[in-house]
């Protein structure tokens, strides 16, 4: 019963407790209804002003998203090149990504120097780990062949010379002749060669002020045409010491080469900039490469061709991003006013220096004969030099010992100067006091290793020394061939006293400034003179003072063949042919026209010849088969140009039938060489062609002892020509009291005059 009362008891409790709860929360709920309805009535009341707030807010979300947004666009996030690596090579060994998978390079050469930069470059480009593959541009074929390069990671290089009139080399014709016609071909298109890399090394001579470096830049411009992309800035090498860059063209091309092997260091590691990209627009602010740049534009700034100009003034990292986006032939005007301040800047810059290096330290200028002038002989040129034998001597000048000497200290015979003239060879020097030439002739025997230049703008060495180191020199190689077998001691004897002078060494002589002194100095120690000018300098002929004999080299009758033949630097070198023709004319002393028959080349010139000889009317005519100086690819000559002798003799006797004052008064079969004399010098039917040398060194001691008033001619130091020695005796020109010697299988002796 208890327990149904408990039950009762907390059962009515329970119903007064959820009844005072019931009470309290429907009250509560009243409450909240009241306060929510009076909320809503506020704002409702006040709802523009939500609408406002609202509305600001959202344009500040807008606004500043936007902004990140902006941010993110002209900042990227780039990870570091390191990184990036990493991703591109995770642990799983992904194959390494290859950006340069080798090196090409491409040669043109005409005298072996293009062929062996070439060759040096790839020695260096192999030893970075990079395959490298040299080709001779004439075993290239571009049209099967180049366009495979615009997909294999290829970096092409050319390295092509400049030949006669602007023109490529033999070896390079085929390849420039295909380029230059598919750059303007429609159907090969403006980006037949998009993808392409390469960079261009051209090899030249500033004399030559028309053609300079034409096939390099030619190369350079088809190229680009053809929307492949220059890696670097083109390299020139200037064979001009006096205006190479770093004074010679071998130490122009290890300039260039050093920024070659950076610049494919920095290719291989993925860099698609010169700069790596770290820098504002894609235009490095480093300094250094800044003043690099200036210097290449500078010359590019003096071209007149403005397709050429806008082409060349290109970065190199813009040349690099063509990958990128259309090449194209048509530049914005926008980079056109950046490219041609930056040419403007970079001549400005260029002509500062110049004139910063005239200043003395006082502030004067120095004049230009004041200013430092470079050696004529480099580094390079007198190792060439040295290993083919010269004694150089001094910055300019040279001796070398004739093999006509060595052979009549054998006793086995002189050299045609001998047979006409009288030289004991064995007595004779041969020398120069300026290895610089003014041609650039085809059969050179020396194969083009001196300078050439049309003016002297060298350091200049005083005569006196020149001769003195050139007798010490001459004397030394002579004293070598003491006890050799076969030299005869008293001609050793004789040899060690130098009796004749030959300046027909190598070079141009007259070139020389103190030629004039020169020459006195050698007529004071009773040495006679001989002089051999290429017939460029009609006015220095002029002012020569009396020599004992002086030659002008002829090498051909018309202004064609000369300047096929002879190459001259000169642009009026016919003129200034023809005017030293009559230069030499006007010579009272003995005078010479020495002609050389380049079979297949000038010896169907016979009437033009006449013509030319009648202008100068020299004293003889020495007509001499050219001879071949060996395989060079400085000429296109081969064994099929020389004449033989026969051929020789008849050309000389057609010739002569047209010159009624000469005949034929002399010949040196060995030589394969016939000499020409004037009438006059053939007295009582007996030819007197030799010199009396005691005798012309009293006349002209005459000469100088009288200040120049007391001149004689070349009548005046005759002497009768031995029997042995005329044309048609059976000697054939050979001294009887030697012995004609033949060697068998001997390699030809090019040495000599």
């Amino acid at each position: 019963m208890e327990r149904v009362h408990e039950m009762l008891f907390l059962s009515v409790l329970s119903g007064l407790v959820c009844s005072a709860v019931g009470a309290e929360m429907s009250g509560v709920l009243n409450d909240v209804r009241d306060y929510t309805e009076g909320y809503l009535q506020v704002l409702w009341q006040n709802r523009l002003y939500v609408y406002s707030t609202a509305a600001v807010l959202i344009g500040v979300w807008f606004t500043v998203n936007m902004l990140f947004k902006k941010k993110k666009m002209v900042h990227p996030v780039s990870p570091p090149a390191s990184k990036s690596v990493k991703k591109q090579e995770p642990a799983s060994g992904a194959k390494k990504v290859i950006h340069v998978s080798g090196v090409k390079v491409f040669y043109g050469s005409q005298t072996g120097t293009a062929k062996g930069f070439a060759k040096e470059l790839a020695e260096d480009v192999i030893a970075q780990g990079i395959q490298c593959e040299v080709i001779d541009m004439k075993d290239f074929d571009p049209e099967d062949r180049l366009a495979e390069e615009c997909t294999s990671k290829i970096i092409c290089v050319f390295l092509v010379a400049t030949y006669t009139d602007g023109q490529p080399t033999e070896s390079a014709e085929w390849f420039c002749k295909w380029l230059q016609e598919a750059s303007t071909d429609f159907r090969y298109g403006k980006t037949y060669l998009k993808g392409m890399r390469y960079a261009v090394f051209g090899l030249g001579n500033s004399v030559y002020v028309g053609h300079y470096n034409t096939v390099s830049k030619s190369i350079d411009k088809w190229l680009w045409m053809l929307s492949a992309a220059r890696i670097m800035t083109r390299g020139e090498g200037d064979c001009n010491v006096v205006k190479s860059r770093h004074g010679s063209v071998q130490a122009d091309f290890q300039a260039w080469k050093g920024k070659f092997l950076n610049r494919l260091q920095a290719l291989a590691k993925g860099e698609k900039k010169a700069c790596s990209g770290n820098c504002k627009k894609a235009s490095c602010k480093n300094k250094k490469k800044h003043k690099e740049e200036a210097e290449d534009n500078h010359s590019l700034a003096e071209k007149n061709n403005s397709e050429e100009e806008l082409m060349e003034s290109s970065s190199d990292e813009e040349s690099s991003s063509e990958d990128e986006k259309s090449h194209g032939s048509v530049i914005d005007m926008e980079d056109l006013g950046n490219v041609m301040n930056h040419m403007k800047k970079a001549k400005r810059m260029e002509e500062d220096e110049e004139d910063s290096q005239r200043v003395k330290q006082n502030g004067e200028r120095k004049s230009e004969c004041e200013e430092e002038r470079r050696e004529m002989i480099t580094p390079a040129l007198r190792d060439s030099l040295t290993k083919q034998g010269y004694k150089l001597i001094g910055s300019h000048s040279g001796v070398k010992l004739c093999r006509w000497t060595k052979s009549m200290l054998r006793g086995r015979g002189g050299c045609y100067k001998h047979t006409f003239y009288g030289i004991e060879s064995h007595r004779c020097m041969e020398t120069t006091p300026s290895l610089a030439c003014a041609n650039k002739c085809v059969f050179c025997w020396r194969h083009h290793t001196n300078p050439v230049g049309t003016e002297w703008r060298w350091k200049m060495d005083p005569a006196e020394k020149i001769i003195q180191e050139a007798m010490e020199n001459h004397r030394n190689m002579i004293r070598q061939f003491r006890g050799v077998p076969g030299v005869r001691p008293e001609r050793f004897e004789e040899g060690l006293t130098v009796k004749h002078c030959a300046l027909s060494l190598v070079g141009e002589p007259i070139m020389y400034p103190e030629i004039n002194s020169f020459l006195k100095l050698l007529h004071q120690q009773n040495i006679s003179s001989f002089l051999v000018t290429n017939a460029q300098f009609p006015e220095e002929i002029r002012s020569l003072v009396p020599v004992t004999q002086l030659y002008v080299s002829v090498d051909a009758s018309t202004k064609d063949s000369l300047k096929k033949i002879d190459r001259p630097l000169f642009k009026d070198f016919w003129q200034r042919f023809l005017d030293s023709l009559r230069a030499l004319g006007e010579k009272q002393q003995r005078t010479v026209y020495r002609l050389t028959l380049v079979k297949a080349w000038n010896v169907d010139e016979l009437k033009a010849y006449a013509d030319l000889i009648a202008l100068g009317q020299p004293d003889f005519i020495e007509v001499k088969g050219v001879t071949y100086c060996g395989e060079s690819s400085a000429s296109s000559l081969t064994m099929a140009n020389v004449p033989w002798h026969e051929e020789v003799i008849y050309f000389v006797q057609q010739l002569a039938n047209l010159l009624p004052d000469y005949e034929i008064a002399c010949e040196h079969e060995h030589s394969n060489c016939l000499l020409l004399a004037n009438h006059k010098f053939k007295v009582d039917g007996e030819w007197w062609t030799w010199i009396d040398y005691e005798r012309f060194q009293e006349l002209i001691q005459q000469y100088e002892e009288s200040g120049g008033t007391k001149n004689f001619s070349a009548m005046d130091y005759m002497a009768k020509t031995p029997s042995w020695a005329v044309f048609g005796a059976g000697e054939r020109g050979f001294d009887p009291t030697d012995t004609r010697f033949q060697r068998k299988n001997k390699t030809k002796d090019i040495s000599g005059c």
